[in-house]
């Protein structure tokens, strides 16, 4: 179907909740949304196609037909989404990594000798399985750490098998093993370590904590010092442990803070998990940059949480997501008590949230390198801009000089976020006696665009927007001069604020396009008129500069460019010329040349200096 008919199709549903889904030319399912009403929902994906994102009109161009399913209530449709979500895993629909991505661990407590193993997911095998944890290398990370503080084995012996067979290995010498493979009568306590570790696993910590402490109080009562010793670094090693331990979802969890931020080419999600009002762990997820945020937080939380085999008390958000209220309901009800999601706004809770913002930004500039910020920088100036494809070549033009003197014009050009110096062109205005900015860019636009229509060398490369130094005038003088030339291309004015720092775009029609709360962006604008003024004003002190210094020279009878020209080869400078003698100016023009010099510079002196042959 065409949009017309995609549009009719869709304005013919009914006004009910429901969930809607697009499919391409091959019937595949290539994303999935949720309505209040369907009718209005789905009809704004053809109707007004000017304020779709880039992905949504990707997505858009794609569908060939589509699906709508009606619910009986709003929070049975979210129910339906979800599902249909996970089953379908639509290409459109933000998606997270299934729980594949995030290890358990496993402990089978009906084996003589348990051992602990990463798993990726929960099997109905018998075994007890903890987590799901942030990531394998942390997940085994807290294995190690199990194995060392109870001094369990870490070789690759089978227990009972292996006991009695072999002397104990170099990890029993260097204290990291108790030898469990030289007698089947400590199975007992292997099993009671086992118990502790499970312990550490399920977050009672504390009280295995306790327990070593009054072992600890005891031994040393005894005067066994030796054991007191022992137990003190068991418990050293279990507290340092259980502050540092990533779970991601235990029985003592309490609250989940969730901080978002966006580079130029990625957006990274920061889970922080609190246990009891401390800080216990930190997960995150990236996707790709100008999704809108809370379209991407609606479908993360969505997808986190309802994988997860326990919850928070709460969850505190950064910004409002859509069905906060029916989604908080929906897993209070499959998970049997009540969940709080709020977006807080007191200012201790407030104060966790920048903190997840921070560990998210940390994490997505870590995961964002230069080349991916400049090809970010410009998706999204495409975006704000509307642009059919990112602006990989962009030329600025800029007007420098002093009450209608030495008029020049500069030229810069960026590919690819980069500046083309090899590229750069400076102009020199003609006929223009009088300050006139308006003429002297056109003139500028057209002298360049004569050059790009001949094909000269040089000019001969379209750009595929023009950054115009000033406001909405401007940009309609060029576009206006450009027009006539059978020339069309994006302009844009660079307007500036008070700081002379560009603070937006205008467009020769006078829309204004804000840029400020674009940090990229609007660094990477200023960046460009910087670079453009300073081109721009450097070609115009040469000028000026090459004219004020010929300027006295030229007053003098006698001294025409060439003369004047010698004279500052010979004496580097103007005021190495007045400080000369006849004599020695005689060697550069005629005497009678060199007099009128010596005169124009010495004119209290009286007498005629003669000139030494």
């Amino acid at each position: 179907m065409n949009r017309e008919e995609l549009k009719a199709c869709a304005l013919s549903l009914p006004l009910v909740p429901g969930v809607y889904l697009m499919k391409d030319s091959k019937d595949t399912v290539i994303y999935v949304g949720k309505a209040k009403k369907l009718k209005n929902r789905v009809v704004q994906y053809f109707r007004d196609t000017g304020s779709h994102s880039p992905k949504t009109l990707k997505m858009v161009s794609q569908v060939d037909h589509f699906e709508t399913i009606a619910a009986p209530t709003e929070f049975e449709a979210l129910v339906l989404e979800c599902s249909l979500i996970k089953h379908y895993q639509p290409k459109y629909n933000i998606l997270l990594k299934d729980d594949k991505g995030y290890p358990y661990i496993r402990l089978d407590l009906r084996e003589s000798y348990p051992r602990m193993s990463l798993a990726t997911r929960v099997l109905t095998d018998g075994a007890k399985y903890f987590g799901p944890y942030g990531s394998r290398g942390r997940s085994q990370q807290i294995i190690d750490s199990l194995y060392k503080i109870f001094r369990l084995p870490l070789c690759s012996k089978r227990f009972p098998a292996d006991i009695g067979k072999a002397r104990p290995c170099l990890n029993h010498q260097m204290k990291l093993c108790d030898a469990w493979c030289t007698d089947c009568a400590l199975q007992q306590e292997y099993q009671n370590r086992i118990r502790q570790a499970v312990s550490l696993l399920e977050g009672k910590g504390q009280q295995l904590c306790d327990s070593l402490r009054r072992d600890m109080e005891q031994a040393a009562q005894e005067l066994n010092f030796e054991l007191a010793a022992q137990y003190r670094d068991k418990l050293r090693s279990i507290e340092a442990l259980s502050r540092q331990q990533l779970m991601t979802a235990g029985r003592a969890v309490d609250t989940d803070v969730i901080g978002i931020h966006e580079t130029e080419a990625k957006v990274c999600i920061a889970v922080l998990h609190y246990v009891g009002g401390d800080l216990m762990d930190k997960e995150y997820s990236l996707f790709p940059a100008s999704t809108e945020h809370a379209e991407l937080l609606s479908a993360f939380v969505k997808q986190y949480y309802l994988s997860r085999k326990e919850l928070p008390k709460a969850i505190f958000l950064p910004v409002e997501i859509e069905d906060r209220e029916l989604f908080a309901q929906l897993l209070s009800q499959q998970y049997g008590r009540k969940l709080r999601i709020t977006v807080p706004q007191r200012a201790e809770p407030r104060k966790l949230l920048e903190l997840a913002c921070t560990n998210a930004r940390e994490e997505a500039e870590r995961a964002t390198d230069a080349a991916e910020r400049l090809s970010g920088t410009l998706r999204l100036l495409q975006s704000l801009l509307g642009l059919p494809q990112p602006p990989l070549r962009l030329e600025a033009y800029d007007i420098s000089n002093t009450a209608g003197t030495d008029i020049v014009a500069s030229m810069t050009v960026f590919e690819e976020g980069k500046p083309k110096k090899s590229d750069y062109k400076r102009f020199k205005l003609r006929g223009m006696e009088d300050q006139d900015d308006y003429g002297s860019m056109r003139q500028v636009l057209c002298r360049r665009f004569c050059h790009y229509l001949d094909g000269d060398k040089g000019f001969d490369k379209r750009p595929d927007a023009l950054l115009i130094d000033g406001g909405q005038n401007h940009a309609a003088i060029v576009a206006e001069a450009l027009l006539q030339m059978g020339i069309e291309l994006p302009i844009y004015g660079m307007v500036k604020d008070h700081r002379h720092r560009t603070r937006a775009l205008i467009t020769p029609q006078g829309q204004e396009i804000g840029i400020a709360h674009h940090p990229a962006v609007f660094s990477f604008i200023g960046r460009i008129q910087e670079e453009t003024h300073r081109f721009a004003i450097t070609y115009h002190r040469q000028l000026r500069s090459k004219r004020v210094k010929g300027s006295r020279l030229d007053a003098i009878e006698g001294v025409g460019e060439k003369r004047r020209n010698r004279l500052l080869k010979d004496f580097k400078s103007i005021t190495a010329i007045s400080q000369a003698s006849v004599e020695e100016l005689c060697s550069s023009v005629p005497r009678s040349v060199a007099l009128a010099v010596y005169k124009h510079f010495h004119p209290s002196e009286q007498e005629e200096p003669t000139c030494e042959s």
